[in-house]
């Protein structure tokens, strides 16, 4: 196997474990960390195929800052959203967070 076989590997493994998490936890906190690993395999496909593609650039390494800036900012809000429906409702099961369907 190549190395961009390896690295494109990985990403798939670490995209199905956060789909996992997405789908299956209940746990906002859970479900939150779970798409930052899956942006996390997005971000070491871009920088693979940057480094091993046809033509090598550094176009994936620029998608990749602005993916991770993006991840943060994701992060930031929605922990902040978690904080609000915290006190609201003390819990941050997933399953309860119905208050916007109103």
């Amino acid at each position: 196997m190549t190395l961009l076989g390896s690295y494109l590997t990985l990403a798939a493994v670490l995209f199905c474990l956060g789909l996992y998490g997405v789908l299956t936890k209940r746990n906002a906190i859970v479900v939150l960390l779970s798409l930052e690993l899956m942006l996390n395999a997005v971000n070491l496909n871009l920088i693979a195929f940057s480094k091993y593609g046809m033509i090598p650039s550094l176009t994936g390494h620029v998608f990749t800052l602005f993916t991770i800036s993006v991840a943060a900012a994701e992060a930031a809000v929605g922990v902040a959203i978690l904080i609000v429906f915290y006190r609201r409702r003390v819990t941050v099961n997933v399953d309860e967070f119905d208050e916007l369907r109103r």
